[in-house]
């Protein structure tokens, strides 16, 4: 293939441009904030496995506390109504005997539930702790994770952006150039991991970076300034200016 050599210089900025696309899109791929919001992303479902089970403990604990409040106003109720009964002190003596008796029972079994109620608030004062603890963790965890996740957006809007500055300047350029070297420029570009054409320098290959010798490098001198020329070792095409060293 031949192509002026000027055009030939010119893949050269054409090669520039896609290898900042390049790295761009590589950069898009591996931006530090996807691990950062995958590992705050697990943190948080975990904080949230967390804070029910807190708040399960917290909910255990009033029911609790509710069935002996229920408990204790069953008690007061009937101490109530044994009291007046005993207050107006008419009946059997044996029947008034017996709600003394009675008004003994219901005082210790006031006690006793209002001390297992007690003993239950303490309860629930230490898991309401570890449930406003949680919550706070979770939240914290929330909050890094939303702003990682708007710097990430940013970076991907930045990367965005540049990508299309590179493809708006790619575009006329390459339309510029014949259509035969783009075509094949590309096709080496794609297949060589996205290096196609490379700078000869001092006598060595921009792609490879192999030094010529021989009748390589002979080959390679007495070609005509149009002749594309490429790498036997790599293919990529080599593009030669005052600096290539032949």
């Amino acid at each position: 293939m031949k192509a002026d050599p000027q055009a030939q210089r010119r893949l050269l900025d054409l090669q520039a441009i896609d290898t900042a696309l390049a790295q761009l899109a590589h950069r898009r791929r591996t931006l530090p904030e996807y691990a950062e919001v995958e590992a705050l992303a697990r943190q948080v479902s975990a904080l949230e496995d967390e804070r029910v089970r807190a708040q399960v403990a917290v909910d255990d604990i009033d029911r609790d506390i509710a069935r002996l409040e229920k408990d204790i106003d069953q008690v007061r109720v009937r101490k109530d109504k044994d009291q007046a009964r005993l207050t107006l002190g008419t009946g059997p003596a044996r029947e008034l005997t017996a709600l003394e008796h009675e008004m003994v029972s219901l005082n210790r079994r006031q006690t006793e539930l209002e001390d297992a109620e007690l003993e239950l608030m303490e309860q629930r004062e230490t898991a309401q702790s570890v449930l406003t603890a949680v919550e706070e963790r979770l939240a914290a965890a929330l909050e890094r994770r939303a702003e990682t996740e708007a710097r990430r957006d940013q970076a991907l809007a930045e990367i965005a952006k540049d990508a299309e500055f590179k493809s708006g300047a790619r575009e006329p350029l390459a339309a510029d150039l014949p259509a035969d070297l783009v075509t094949l420029y590309d096709k080496i570009r794609e297949a060589s991991g996205g290096l196609g054409a490379a700078l000869l320098t001092g006598g060595r290959c921009g792609g490879c970076r192999l030094e010529l010798f021989g009748s390589e490098r002979g080959r390679i001198k007495a070609a005509a300034p149009d002749e594309v020329v490429r790498c036997e070792e790599c293919r990529r095409i080599m593009v030669r200016t005052a600096e290539s060293g032949l």
